[in-house]
């Protein structure tokens, strides 16, 4: 998740978006862990958000397949390391 400017990114602030999420769509949709992206997410050169490296890392699977289309390779770095 990418907050606007202005908003921390601490615990309290996972805490109410996994509050929000359980409450406006339901207790079973809850997320177990919130996750900030910090800087952004993997984007094409086209604009669009590259879900399958976000479901690899997630998974703490090796991104597999291609990534020429990835505009900007330190974000993918940024996630991993911060995953560790």
């Amino acid at each position: 998740m990418t907050l606007k400017p202005g908003h921390n990114a601490d615990a309290s602030m996972k805490a109410k978006l996994a509050e929000h999420v359980g409450k406006e769509i339901g207790k079973f949709a809850r997320p177990d862990e919130v996750r900030f992206a910090g800087s952004g997410l993997p984007k094409t050169r086209s604009g669009k958000i590259m879900r399958r490296l976000l479901k690899d890392i997630a998974a703490g699977k090796e991104t597999v397949g291609d990534t020429t289309t990835l505009e900007d390779y330190s974000v993918l770095a940024k996630l991993r390391n911060e995953d560790e």
